[in-house]
């Protein structure tokens, strides 16, 4: 409502504005005497007027001292028909100097139009505020049930990355490399009666990087992205979560070859039976439908779903068998050459001072996840900028 107030108003102003523009043009503040015809044809007579400017049936007279007056003559009458009716005598009518003006052009438009159009704009220009309001909410309402993922396209290289962008992780490419070689060429697997895993479940710890991989399998295979997490298809109405499942799915059909990520997977994956809504939960509502949409898909479709859970055992297990989400990839926390390798990736945009040795850095963080070493690089870098010094060296790391 706040919108469409301020909106009418700045609206109203710039008409005022302009309104006020013209009416001072076309009403200048000088005051100008108004006469009779016969007054005038009395001065014509005496020599006083110098010339007389002609504007429809307005008169515009300008007398020989240089005063100005205006009269208005009879509509449809030449005006020397008019002066010779009121007396005017004949040898001082061919020393007259008359000026006709056409009212043609922006300014008799302008002029005579202006008047019912500001009111006509404003009234236009307030309904249609109010029916893009409208339209607005009825939009918002109507896109209540498509998903939100964000997809990813090829050709955007601000975010894309591959498998050389991955540190680490050299068993888990190896095993994802397959869906790469599929979505480049299919008729490889298929002319052979081979079918690709419709689904691939990345399992591991927080911070592996299971969704960097998954980002690296589209950039390596150059397919659109989508990405959503599963706390995003549930909401407090009934049929919502359903409803973005199966956007999300014709949205990856459309743009097919393409890989669609479910982030986080155990928040909507969990199993079935176990909720206080009992089949009528809404949670389970959506995991039903995204069984059903891996169910339909078309053999010849490449689609490939790709989902990512620290916490494999509260799925479903429906989600786990033949046909869905049957082929499952273990990610690890690094090794020590892992380690050093994902320290090196997270070191390459900071000043390292010579004696940084990520070696050592790597021997003395054993545990650590890549999100660990990133923030441990990134700790060492605010520290440093803290310390109003140039190179980040080996006591800023530890």
């Amino acid at each position: 409502m706040q919108n469409i107030v301020k909106n009418f108003l700045i609206i109203f102003l710039i008409f005022l504005f302009v309104s006020f523009l013209f009416s001072f043009y076309f009403n200048p503040q000088e005051q100008v005497k108004e006469i009779g015809l016969s007054t005038l044809v009395e001065q014509i007579n005496q020599e006083q007027v110098k010339k007389i400017e002609v504007s429809g049936d307005n008169l515009k007279i300008t007398l020989i001292d240089g005063s100005k007056e205006k009269a208005i003559k009879e509509p449809g009458e030449a005006l020397s028909t008019t002066l010779k009716n009121y007396g005017l005598e004949p040898d001082k009518m061919a020393k007259l100097n008359i000026e006709v003006k056409t009212e043609s052009g922006w300014e008799f438009w302008l002029a005579n139009l202006l008047p019912i159009l500001i009111p006509f704009l404003l009234i236009a220009g307030f309904i249609y505020l109010m029916m893009r309001q409208v339209q607005g909410a009825n939009r918002r309402a109507l896109m209540f049930g498509q998903s939100g993922a964000r997809e990813i396209k090829p050709q955007d290289k601000k975010v894309k990355i591959n498998f050389r962008d991955v540190a680490g992780s050299e068993e888990a490419k190896e095993e994802l490399y397959e869906i790469v070689e599929f979505l480049k060429d299919p008729k490889k697997f298929t002319s052979i009666g081979a079918k690709i895993p419709k689904g691939v479940l990345l399992l591991g710890p927080p911070g592996v990087g299971k969704t960097l991989l998954a980002r690296a399998i589209a950039g390596e295979a150059k397919v659109p992205f989508f990405h959503i997490s599963g706390s995003e298809f549930v909401e407090m109405f009934v049929g919502v979560g359903a409803a973005r499942a199966r956007d999300l799915f014709q949205r990856a059909k459309k743009n097919a070859p393409s890989i669609l990520f479910i982030d986080e997977i155990d928040a909507v994956g969990r199993r079935r039976g176990a909720g206080l809504g009992g089949s009528h939960d809404e949670r389970e509502q959506t995991l039903n439908q995204i069984l059903v949409e891996m169910d339909g898909f078309d053999p010849h479709t490449n689609v490939i779903v790709i989902a990512a859970t620290n916490r494999p055992d509260v799925l479903d297990p429906a989600l786990l068998r033949p046909g869905r989400f049957d082929r499952r990839v273990v990610l690890d926390l690094p090794d020590i050459a892992d380690r050093e390798a994902i320290l090196k990736v997270h070191a390459q945009n900071k000043p390292l001072a010579p004696e940084v040795n990520l070696r050592r850095v790597a021997e003395r963080t054993p545990g650590f996840s890549g999100a660990d070493l990133e923030n441990l690089l990134n700790e060492a870098a605010i520290l440093t900028a803290r310390r109003n010094e140039k190179q980040i060296n080996q006591a800023g790391i530890f």
